[in-house]
């Protein structure tokens, strides 16, 4: 299977080829049908994506496909550098293929039922497989050159499918602030690379973190280049500040927020740090900003981005916005655990995995729930949905559960095992305590506004006529609610064994040996490290506090939620007003970007164009002006004067020889004649 693992993505590229040129003809013959397309292409790679786990798992080495892709000669110094088409099957990139293609096959199954009647069907189907396939790419990928395609290729599969009722301007402008946004962190991305590239010369991941190890690499040009790569990963996954594109992109149809959230684009960014993970742990010696390594920065800015998104989720009444907050919120738990180094990459990798199931099936099942009231989405029009729905009412609340962090569910292990890995840095390093506070009080707010949202939506009664009129969404689009429902259950326990297990073990002490000695961490991968079950009961009672709190506000109406808002307003109006952070950038960044546009404009139209327009009425003025006096007084006049002189000649003295008289002209012949007769007879006999 490890040897075939490169089909995996080709899969998907076939059926977005299939369904881009002939979606339309098949269409018209198979109908909706032509949808199941998509889903063998991606589903058709879950075995392979399997087989290479557990041949891995079975001690199986790691395989790598590589080709010349373009040779770039010899560099300044004498190394030659060529770059590769290559693509790497070891236990990250294999668990990350099993994720993808499984909830990716789900998502795109639901998809048949969300998309029923859509006049653009087919291409739907076709961006789907075109996303999918994009990611298993950059999963696959063993050098930055094949991951910034990937990377690339997920932002344009983004920006087609937000945008995809391009119709709607909220949905046109949703895709195009998701694209801006993500290009310009790309450009931290690409400098990060060329910076490395400039020393080494060799993409491959490998001889970087060799060559790095090596000190080939200065420790503080490793550091700065993974700082500028971290920005990418910003954009990708929506960290503060850069976060706000991914709120709006609910725009599009709820399967692209179910596959964006869940196994694509904002996966992208926590995957890539977690590949390139060695190169944070190498420069955790070198500072970068203000005394900061890169590492440490990217703690920050997950603690800073797990608590500004869960206290916006707390106030959003649209059920997928709440979910929007709230996938932010969870990649920034996710962060604030890679910042932790080495202790806690494995929590990180394990609430990858286990949140893509559960978020896509929470936004699964707001889909469901949107598509049983004809369209609605605001949950203060919902309202005693259980009873009217009741397969979504349950699989919503498995995860929700899992979301929270409750025991057994998925979310629970990884949630709690991220939480023991920054109380261990806590304890040996006291600044840490603020990253373990932080979290926890997130910890609380992820349980209430997940709390709040299920009681708003099914609890209590019908608040409107579309909730009153629910119904139960069909069978292709339940049947996934209960697959994913079912991994969330399950899911937290099998990863807890996949990191305690030596398939886990052996990746991190092949890919970071060297590296841990550097920051002075030692991590999973010796077993120091296991499932802290205090760190684990203060996480949970935390969790059941958030619940608590949004059952007494919203199912049992036991306090006034009026009330709440005026105590609370200052922060309420500020987060209702997303703490203004799209305002400032639309004061700032958009708004410089069209003023500095409007400079050039008026640079080019008075500056530029003024001085050609200038140019060429000089040209026309004084060029043109000395060809025409040329023109006229010395061509025309030496034209008119030598017609003057024939006009002169023949006035004067030709009119008066031609009179017509034929005596006279023999009489001038033979005078002519007998003087030229003369002169020959003087040259010959005078020697002339």
């Amino acid at each position: 299977m490890l040897e075939l693992a490169w089909i995996i993505p080709l899969l998907s590229f076939a059926a977005c080829a299939v369904l881009l040129f002939f979606g339309s003809t098949l269409q018209r013959r198979m109908g909706e049908a032509v949808g199941w397309i998509s889903v063998a292409g991606i589903a058709a790679g879950i075995p392979l994506a399997v087989g290479s786990l557990v041949e891995l798992a079975r001690g199986a080495t790691p395989v790598h496909y590589s080709f010349l892709w373009a040779p770039l000669g010899v560099r300044l110094g004498g190394a030659s550098s060529n770059l590769h088409f290559g693509l790497a099957v070891d236990a990250l990139a294999a668990v990350m293929l099993v994720m993808v293609t499984v909830v990716a096959s789900c998502i795109v199954v639901y998809s048949i039922g969300y998309m029923h009647g859509d006049k653009r069907y087919s291409r739907f189907f076709a961006y789907m497989s075109l996303f999918t396939g994009s990611m298993l790419l950059l999963v696959l990928a063993d050098n930055f050159l094949v991951l910034y395609v990937g990377w690339e290729l997920v932002g344009l599969c983004s920006y087609l499918l937000i945008g995809f009722w391009f119709e709607r301007r909220s949905a046109a402008n949703a895709a195009k602030k998701a694209f801006i946004t993500t290009r310009i962190a790309d450009v931290g991305f690409a400098v990060g690379i060329l910076m490395l590239f400039s020393y080494v010369p060799s993409l491959n991941f490998a001889e970087v973190f060799a060559a790095a190890r090596a000190g080939l690499i200065p420790v503080t040009i490793v550091g700065v280049a993974a700082a500028f790569l971290f920005i990418g990963a910003m954009g990708k996954s929506a960290q503060f500040p850069l976060h706000t594109w991914l709120p709006d992109a609910m725009e599009g149809p709820t399967p692209v927020s179910a596959l964006i959230h869940a196994a694509t684009m904002v996966a992208a960014g926590v995957y890539m740090v977690a590949r390139l993970f060695p190169l944070f742990i190498i420069s955790f010696g070198s500072a970068v900003l203000w005394g900061v390594p890169a590492l440490l920065i990217v703690g920050i800015i997950g603690l800073i981005t797990a608590l500004v998104a869960a206290t916006l989720g707390l106030v959003q009444s649209d059920i997928k916005r709440v979910l929007a907050y709230s996938t932010i919120s969870q990649l920034g738990y996710m962060m604030a655990a890679l910042g932790m180094g080495v202790v806690g990459f494995a929590a990180a990798v394990l609430h990858l995995i286990v949140h893509a199931f559960f978020k896509a099936l929470l936004f699964m099942c707001s889909g469901s729930v949107i598509h049983g009231c004809n369209g609605e989405q605001d949950m203060r029009n919902m309202g005693g949905l259980a009873k009217r729905m009741p397969v979504t009412y349950w699989t919503t609340w498995a995860g929700a559960l899992a979301l929270a962090g409750i025991f057994p569910l998925a979310g629970f292990w990884s949630k709690d095992h991220m939480m023991a890995a920054v109380w261990d840095q806590s304890l040996a390093q006291p600044v840490y305590w603020i990253f373990f506070l932080g979290l926890e009080l997130a910890a609380i707010m992820t349980a209430a506004y997940i709390g709040r949202m299920c009681f708003l939506t099914f609890a209590g009664t019908a608040r409107s006529e579309a909730a009153g009129e629910a119904h139960e969404s069909p069978a292709v689009m339940t049947v996934p609610l209960v697959i994913l429902a079912t991994f969330t259950v399950l899911l937290g326990i099998v990863g807890m064994q996949f990191i305690g297990g030596n398939l886990f073990n052996s990746f991190v002490s092949t890919e970071m040996p060297g590296s841990m000695a550097v920051a002075g961490l030692h991590g999973l991968a010796h077993g120091e490290h296991g499932f802290n079950w205090a760190v684990a009961g203060i996480s949970t009672l935390m969790a059941l506090s958030g619940l608590l709190i949004s059952a007494v506000i919203y199912k049992y109406r036991l306090v006034d939620t009026g009330l709440l808002k005026r105590y609370l307003a200052p922060w309420y109006r500020a987060a209702l007003n997303r703490y203004y952070i799209d305002d400032f950038f639309q004061a700032t960044v958009v708004r410089g970007t069209l003023a500095l546009a409007e400079v050039t404009r008026i640079c080019d139209k008075y500056i530029i164009d003024g001085t050609v327009n200038a140019v060429g009425w000089g040209t026309r003025v004084v060029v043109a002006t000395v060809i025409r006096l040329f023109d006229d007084f010395v061509i025309d006049g030496a034209i008119n004067v030598g017609a003057w002189v024939t006009g002169f000649v023949g006035r004067t003295s030709a009119r008066a020889v031609h009179n017509g008289e034929v005596q006279e002209y023999i009489a001038g012949f033979v005078v002519i004649a007998a003087g030229l007769a003369g002169m020959v007879y003087l040259v010959v006999m005078l020697g002339w």
